[in-house]
């Protein structure tokens, strides 16, 4: 069958490529067309846009780009037309995508698959009018989107289990280096690692990386931990050493790159910006404090309180349905509430085994599902009774 998938970022690159192998392990003559990113690319087909060329993150940096956009909007809905695809399968990225999803709907009869389902469920909620009725099949890798989608709003999804829990689970059972051994390559000194994860965005190292900086040296120093422990940065793949530069001169901060998953099997701690890092940190058993500036912090807390329909940003939380791990943005985001949190969370403190017997259950809710593989098997199958 012809496949033609659309992602718009680096993680979309990731999880489409698995996917892409699982259908080939269950179609044989599998072609694939697609948006995407160089691992994508690496399974085979054609790519006809880099993802580099969609995002774009931001108002201010959507609007001034707005004219490529479209372009690339008119372009993929002609290709598609022109190839004649079995099936669409969107990715992720809900503001491109579900434009095309309506285009189909309207203009074509190519079903349409969205692996990854859109977070309507924290902005936007109203996208499940378009969904109802451009989406031929909805598949989740989040446990709690199931009663979302399936009782409040009576649209049939599929869990297929967690990506990010199968990378994480792959990699575990592979990896053998020890602490001594990373720390000798990387250059490290011989003391606990606290890790920092500010992120894969310049802005969000610009508002999250001197904060977390800042507050782990006051605790270490405050507490005379300062030669008990290094920290140790996980560096972007995206972001070139010169723009950490100014951020790191004069702090004893080491840097790794492209190795964030070797960094967390040898963290004691970490702390963690929002996003698939807080759940990828969890899955290593790394205890964390989730840390995001945000603007305007005030009304970012009056908007959680009021308009924003989660309780949480952190995927360990929103997994768990409880406060596993600490989230502070906006008005908590402070100093000395980074540094009191990640106290208690270093070996001996008292929030650390509370959040690992939290982490136990966020597990428990993923479940050992092959995300790709049980997605594959049921795209082929759907795709064969139409």
């Amino acid at each position: 069958m012809k496949y033609y998938l659309i992602v718009g970022e680096a993680s979309g690159d990731l999880h489409a490529s698995h996917l892409m192998q699982s259908l080939c392990r269950y179609d044989a003559d599998a072609q694939f067309r697609f948006f995407g990113g160089d691992l994508m690319t690496a399974v085979g087909g054609t790519r006809v846009r880099h993802y580099r060329e969609l995002a774009y993150m931001g108002f201010v940096p959507v609007l001034l780009h707005l004219p490529t956009i479209f372009r690339n909007m008119a372009m993929c809905k002609r290709d598609i037309v022109e190839w004649q695809p079995d099936v669409v399968i969107l990715v992720d990225y809900p503001g491109f995508n579900l434009n095309i999803a309506q285009y189909l709907h309207s203009h074509t009869r190519i079903p349409v698959f969205y692996y990854i389902s859109p977070k309507i469920w924290a902005w936007k909620e109203w996208r499940i009018r378009n969904i109802k009725r451009d989406v031929s099949e909805l598949f989740s890798i989040l446990p709690f989107e199931v009663p979302f989608f399936e009782v409040r709003h009576h649209y049939p999804i599929h869990y297929v289990g967690n990506p990010t829990a199968d990378e994480v689970r792959n990699f575990r059972a592979s990896y053998t280096e020890s602490r001594q051994d990373f720390g000798t390559r990387h250059q490290l000194v011989d003391r606990p690692i606290i890790a920092l994860l500010a992120g894969s965005r310049r802005q969000e190292i610009k508002d999250n990386l001197p904060m977390m900086i800042a507050a782990t040296e006051r605790l270490l120093e405050r507490r005379g931990l300062t030669r008990q422990y290094q920290m140790v940065l996980a560096g972007a793949p995206s972001i070139d050493d010169a723009y950490y530069a100014p951020f790191l001169e004069g702090h004893d901060v080491a840097m790794v790159r492209n190795e964030t998953y070797p960094l967390l099997s040898h963290a004691v701690s970490a702390l963690v910006t929002s996003g698939t890092a807080t759940l990828e940190t969890a899955l290593f058993g790394v205890p964390q404090v989730v840390c995001y500036k945000t603007p305007v912090p005030r009304l970012i807390r009056f908007a959680f309180n009021h308009i924003i329909h989660v309780r949480f940003i952190s995927l360990v939380n929103l997994i768990a349905d409880s406060e596993v791990v600490p989230e502070l943005l906006a008005d908590r985001f402070t100093l000395e509430g980074i540094a009191a949190h990640l106290e208690r969370i270093l070996p001996g403190g008292a929030d650390r085994a509370p959040m690992l017997e939290g982490y136990a259950e966020v597990q428990r809710r993923l479940g050992d599902e092959v995300a790709p593989d049980n997605a594959a098997r049921i795209m082929i199958d759907k795709l064969s009774q139409r």
